[in-house]
């Protein structure tokens, strides 16, 4: 299917412009004018710019639309629907405001969904790589209430709030990261291309090198001779976990490893319990039924311990028990956010309990993270340290003994 932008007015001769996807240039103009629009001109967009069809082709392939362009799309969205403007004219202004040609395009058949009778919610669930559940639903429910424009507010709050604490974990761990790498390089290069040469000079002299110097030449010759070996080996290791965290079970304990892994642990479950809580209370705040939150919020907690559990509590729910209870006795949220929920349940401010809980842990995450890098810096020079301290000294017990040779 192809995708048209045409220009042309109203039925009250008013100027307007678009994007419309259709089989045919027939057919567009058949569907522009089923809409009450009497076209003046219109070009297949793909045929017009070659470089834009590249740019849309490798962002097809590589990824969705990024999150920063939802999250600004939402915001300005839920700007003009407070301003009382209809809900089409709100999408057209969007896609003249939008650079991103992705973007433009979903804005464009979504619109164009509306205009032929979808509701909004309908219309984005068609998109699902760029609207997840979570957003559809939200939307749904701020349709039914008539407060469209508090939920998409509230959702764009929801995703910069979990943007910025994503943004403040990577910039966290840059640094230690970096730092690996470049002690990464540093070892194999004076393993590859400054030992050899030097030992060249030692196993001349036809001495009994030291045990240090013994162990540096045999690190050498395998890094030399050997390093597709260690290529082979890592693409095979993390082949192989790929394709066992794809399994059921296989993610299941690669995720309780994960939250069994010192420092790192702690710090994975805080993020999961973070994100379980905000977005929980996210929903609830929209109005989205408990059960359908609960089957969302499993979906998107990306743990699947915990996953495991929402899971479980949901038949529990459904049979009229407490949405506490059954996380309880899972056991694998802290008992802070039980008493939580529990202390919400009964006062009926759940979703602002759920918020304050993620408040709290999201805080103790950027904490947390500070302190994890700051143990993982002075480790890393360290390492690197002893590195390049074993090579230095296994090159001068050499020269030392042939000084006395000298001599």
């Amino acid at each position: 299917m192809a995708v048209y932008t045409w220009n042309g007015y109203t039925e009250k001769g008013k100027d307007t412009k678009g994007m419309v996807d259709a089989l045919s240039l027939r057919e567009a103009k058949l569907k522009l004018r089923s809409q009450g629009i009497f076209v003046k001109s219109i070009s297949e967009e793909i045929a017009a710019d070659t470089a834009r069809l590249w740019d849309i082709s490798l962002k097809e392939l590589f990824g969705k639309i990024g999150s920063e362009d939802i999250t600004v799309m939402t915001r300005q969205l839920s700007t003009l629907i407070a301003a009382a403007i209809p809900l089409v004219d709100a999408l057209n202004a969007l896609y003249e405001q939008t650079d991103s040609t992705v973007l433009k395009k979903t804005i464009a058949q979504v619109r164009d969904s509306v205009n032929e009778g979808s509701s909004f919610a309908d219309a984005l669930s068609q998109h699902k790589r760029t609207f997840p559940d979570l957003y559809v639903n939200m939307v749904r429910s701020g349709e039914v209430s008539g407060a469209l424009d508090i939920v998409l507010l509230r959702l764009a709050e929801f995703m910069e709030g979990q943007h910025r604490l994503r943004s403040k974990i990577v910039a966290a761990m840059i640094y230690p990261i970096l730092l690996f790498c470049v002690c990464s390089v540093v070892l194999i290069y004076l393993l590859t291309s400054i030992v050899p040469k030097v030992i060249t000079i030692f196993e001349s002299m036809n001495q009994v090198l030291p045990l240090p110097t013994r162990m540096l030449i045999a690190l050498s010759d395998f890094f030399i001779t050997a390093w597709w070996i260690v290529l082979l080996a890592c693409i095979s290791i993390i082949y192989a976990i790929v394709r066992w965290k794809r399994t059921e079970s296989g993610s299941m304990k690669f995720d309780r490893i994960k939250m069994k892994i010192p420092l790192y642990g702690s710090v994975y479950k805080k993020i999961s319990v973070a994100r379980f809580a905000r977005t929980l209370g996210t929903l609830l705040a929209s109005g989205v039924p408990i059960l359908e939150s609960l089957s969302i919020v499993a979906s998107v907690v990306q743990n699947k311990v915990m996953e495991s559990a929402v899971e479980d509590s949901i038949a529990e729910v459904m049979d009229g028990s407490s949405i506490a209870a059954p996380l309880k006795k899972s056991g694998e949220f802290p008992p802070i956010l039980i008493h939580m929920i529990s202390v919400g349940e009964k006062s009926g401010k759940l979703e602002d309990m759920l918020l304050r809980v993620a408040d709290a842990y999201e805080e103790e995450v950027e904490t947390s993270v500070a302190g994890l890098t700051s143990v993982l810096e002075p480790f890393m020079i360290l390492i690197m340290g002893v590195s390049v301290a074993f090579v230095v000294i296994s090159i001068l017990f050499p020269m030392l003994q042939i000084s006395q040779i000298i001599r």
